[in-house]
């Protein structure tokens, strides 16, 4: 008899890639937004240097598209594929575990359609010229600023299980104790990048810059 031919599981080594262009690329993608657009806490003009700064970044083009393009658009993309394949139990068994895989899928489709709809906006249209100006005047049409708000706070839960995920699928978290450390890790990071954008939107959109102070030191 012929040994029978086994073939790889691909979908283990596709999760795990999965799970670290969740963590990596759409994690700093949101740091460094968050980061940069956090000048307007500042002042208009802080803002405004710090978009113009961005754009003396060496050989940025490339690194956009290979940094954050193409991992956002694997990762999105076969997250889409685990989520139309997935199957969740909510109704049946409302177990946290349950609910945390439902709003993950959840929240990361609307993540995926806000940040790719903010990258063409703002990257593609613009070439990544926005001012202080066009944002907050884009913030005044109110559908506008509920669309931010729901990708802000999507995009930051969808990152704060993925934190905890990533640390559960490589081996990081492997016990118990670990595992809720790191569901606890997760939740800090999900909280902290919902408050940050949350507090620059409202720096947009209501000229409030808190820290103008900074100014003058």
């Amino acid at each position: 008899m012929f040994a029978t031919a086994t073939r790889p599981d691909s979908s283990y080594l596709l999760g795990k890639l999965h799970s670290l262009s969740g963590l990596i690329p759409v994690a700093a993608f949101l740091a460094e937004h968050f980061w940069s657009n956090s000048a307007v806490l500042v002042s208009p003009d802080k803002y405004n240097a710090v978009s113009q700064e961005l754009q003396t970044i060496p050989f940025r083009p490339f690194v956009e598209l290979f940094a954050i393009v193409l991992p956002i658009l694997f990762h999105g993309g076969y997250g889409l594929y685990i989520w139309l394949r997935g199957k969740s139990n909510v109704s049946q068994y409302p177990w946290v575990g349950n609910w945390m895989y439902t709003l993950q899928r959840y929240t990361g489709l609307v993540a995926f359609v806000f940040i790719g709809w903010h990258f063409y906006t703002e990257r593609l249209m613009t070439g990544g010229r926005s001012t202080y100006e066009s944002v907050a005047m884009d913030l005044r049409n109110p559908l506008y600023l509920i669309f931010f708000a729901i990708g802000i706070l999507c995009s930051s839960f969808h990152l704060g299980v993925g934190v905890w995920n990533f640390l559960c699928k490589w081996g990081l978290a492997a016990t118990a104790r670990a595992q809720r450390a790191a569901g606890q890790l997760g939740a800090v990071v999900g909280i902290t990048f919902s408050l940050v954008g949350i507090l620059i939107l409202i720096g947009f959109r209501f000229d409030w810059h808190p820290f103008s102070s900074y100014l003058t030191k």
